[in-house]
């Protein structure tokens, strides 16, 4: 769905962020994406990459990219929020996405775009980059994963436990006794399950858990044990992240640190929360130190969420950086 030249400059000039182009691409295997994109249609081009895996783009993640300057594309993953099935599993893998990505490249005729990311779309931004590395003018990241199965074990279980203990008992209470020793595990098994009183609690509990280790002053800090098994819509983010997860999100073992070297020239900024609990500074320096050209930018008295004070802001600026840099 394309708007008509008069109509897209009218809508551009009364909200510069509102899409230039908004349509549903066929990429295969019964797999439609929504893709739009936002800024000018000369712009430098730049693509954004959506967390969970599961959740998809918002109105916001458009204002991180200058209007005047960029033309950015977002899109919704395989699955995942205006794509089309929603949810779907089926032929869902990372490298599914990054062919995806340069399906997307193709279509807006861009040769090298800038690609930008947070959690797992900095994974993605990285998994990308690391396949397609002379497509990729610059780099911008929020909050480093490295997709590993042993980083959502740690956050889950250890850094947890240590920071709110009380949250996780009540995270391990949805388990059986028999289950608790691997509780990581368990719970991905239960949100794989196609029986709803078996996902249902078990999805709320990980996203509501999720919820409030990724945000530095979380609004709560104990699960609702109460309503985890009464009725209302479940969260989307829980069965994407299961199926990636169980499967070390379709990598080889430690695949993005083993291959960093592929990064080497290209620029890239690393936007990391002081206090971030699902990916600590620890991953970004990891990373640093192997990517020749980037740099970490850390954000004090932040943690994980793009909207925790200051890391929207540095975003913004690492991308506008690498926008200049890029120029000179």
């Amino acid at each position: 769905m394309m708007p008509d030249a008069d109509a897209a400059s009218s809508v551009k000039r009364a909200d510069p962020f509102a899409p230039l182009t908004s349509d549903m691409l066929d990429v295969g295997d019964g797999h439609e994406l929504y893709v739009e994109s936002v800024g000018r249609a000369d712009g430098i081009p730049a693509i954004y990459l959506h967390g969970g895996p599961g959740s998809g783009c918002q109105p916001d993640h458009r204002r991180l990219f200058d209007p005047e300057r960029f033309c950015a594309v977002l899109f919704d993953q395989r699955g995942c929020g205006r794509s089309r099935p929603k949810g779907s599993r089926q032929h869902n893998t990372t490298a599914h996405l990054i062919a995806d990505m340069e399906t997307i490249r193709k279509k807006f005729g861009f040769d090298r775009w800038m690609v930008v990311g947070g959690s797992w779309g900095a994974t993605l931004a990285l998994a990308y980059a690391q396949a397609h590395p002379e497509r990729v003018s610059g780099i911008a990241l929020r909050a480093t994963f490295l997709g590993t199965r042993a980083e959502v074990e740690t956050a889950f279980t250890s850094r947890l436990s240590q920071f709110y203990p009380a949250l996780y008992e009540d995270f391990l209470s949805v388990l059986p006794l028999e289950e608790r020793e691997r509780p990581v595990e368990a719970y991905y098994r239960r949100i794989l399950d196609t029986d709803p009183a078996v996902h249902g609690p078990a999805s709320r509990a990980w996203h509501d858990t999720e919820r409030a280790l990724s945000e530095h002053k979380p609004a709560k800090t104990r699960l609702d044990l109460a309503s985890l098994n009464v009725w209302r819509t479940l969260p989307a983010t829980p069965f994407m992240e299961a199926h990636y997860f169980v499967h070390d999100s379709f990598m080889t073992e430690n695949q993005l640190l083993r291959n960093a070297d592929r990064l080497a020239g290209i620029p890239g900024i690393i936007v990391q929360g002081r206090y971030d609990l699902l990916c600590p500074p620890e991953t970004s320096q990891r990373l640093a130190k192997l990517w020749p050209g980037s740099e970490v930018r850390i954000v004090e008295e932040a943690g994980h969420s793009l909207y925790d004070a200051g890391v929207r802001d540095a975003v913004m600026k690492s991308i506008a950086d690498l926008a200049s840099k890029a120029a000179r």
